[in-house]
């Protein structure tokens, strides 16, 4: 083909920033400023299609602001390991004060084969009876453990639901270690993918067993919190706040991650506020596509000025009401589950035991 010359901009403005996003017809490009020389790059990420052209230079690779992606400032290779991994450069040149981009000259755009993330696969519940995961948002130092009111009822309720035949997996936030969410969403809606790109990137995130129990395994989430000034647990919100990526599948894939599932949640603490962490666990999980069964929560607190906490684990960890009442919460939940599972699977065999006092539905 030949060769077509088209003006990109002056160069005294291109100088005075090492990376400019323009267009030229239908092309995004990148034109980077290095050490008095130029070159153009696709403007167009190869992984998640991140605009480049609003990238950094990192030494002799421009950065896509999205992931982190790095191509070549010159070639379009991808970093060292990735050079399969390749965008398009274009041949430019310096005339009378300007630049010039031939987009005939376009080296080819190359994708190294990416085996899929273990958690993009669809969603598929397996056979079996209504399957629960109770998750601690407790914080704890490591290595010095101490009774926490909201684990104690957790334990009770996840001993409920082996008690009526449900598989069960327990997850202590405390023990994970994971990142931070790093805000993709606030860059761009598409920037925020499903799996995390966090996850995707970071084989040692292990918010990835999070994500696979709540979209892969689980019919039921039990979440358990303490109160703190207020709030839910920091370790909660740090969880959510990755949840994000489940949530924007709706908004913007038109992609339903959790279908049929039953959230419902232990709230503890040395203060008031009950009401208000309940609402803002009942909301999110409600945004994510859970349902709820009658009566979603339990909660305990001996209000503000109990100050006092010796007592306050004393109250709980012999309060029979506190136990009755939350084995009662996970056969609710697990009530729910089945009757959501047995509309959902025609073939689905539910349980028709119990616990003596606690029979579910049937």
């Amino acid at each position: 083909m030949a060769i077509r010359w088209q003006q990109i901009g002056v160069i005294s403005s291109l100088r005075e920033r090492p990376v400019t996003a323009v267009q030229v017809d239908d092309k995004r490009l990148a034109v980077i400023s290095r050490g008095g020389q130029f070159s153009v790059l696709s403007g167009v990420c190869n992984h998640a299609g991140g605009p480049l052209g609003e990238g950094r230079l990192d030494g002799d690779y421009l950065t896509c602001p999205w992931h982190y992606w790095k191509f070549h400032w010159q070639t379009g290779l991808g970093e060292p390991g990735y050079e399969e991994d390749a965008v398009p450069a274009y041949a430019s040149k310096v005339e009378d004060g300007q630049l010039f981009v031939d987009l005939a000259s376009g080296t080819r755009r190359s994708r190294a084969p990416h085996p899929p993330h273990a958690l993009g696969r669809t969603p598929q519940r397996q056979p079996g009876d209504v399957r629960v995961v109770a998750i601690s948002t407790t914080s704890m130092t490591e290595g010095n453990p101490r009774f926490s009111t909201s684990d104690h009822l957790l334990d009770i309720a996840v001993a409920e639901a082996r008690a009526v035949g449900c598989e069960t997996r327990l997850i202590r936030l405390r023990d994970l270690k994971f990142r931070h969410c790093e805000g993709f969403y606030s860059k761009a809606a598409a920037a925020c993918t499903w799996p995390c790109s966090i996850t995707q990137m970071d084989p040692n995130d292990q918010l990835d067993q999070v994500y696979e129990a709540l979209v892969h395994w689980a019919d039921v989430f039990l979440v358990a919190t303490s109160i703190r000034w207020g709030s839910a647990a920091s370790l909660y919100y740090k969880m959510v706040e990755r949840m994000n990526c489940i949530q924007n599948q709706e908004t913007i894939a038109n992609r339903e991650l959790l279908r049929n599932k039953v959230a419902a949640f232990i709230i503890t603490g040395g203060q008031d506020n009950v009401q208000a962490v309940a609402g803002q666990m009942l909301g999110f999980f409600a945004e994510v596509g859970c349902v709820f069964p009658q009566f979603p929560y339990v909660a305990h607190t001996r209000g503000w000025s109990a100050e006092d906490m010796e007592n306050n684990v004393i109250e709980v960890s012999q309060s029979e009401l506190l136990r009755a009442g939350t084995q009662a919460l996970a056969d609710r939940s697990i009530t729910m589950a089945r009757i959501l599972l047995r509309d959902q699977l025609p073939e689905f065999e539910h349980a028709r035991g119990g616990r003596k006092g606690h029979r579910l539905a049937d």
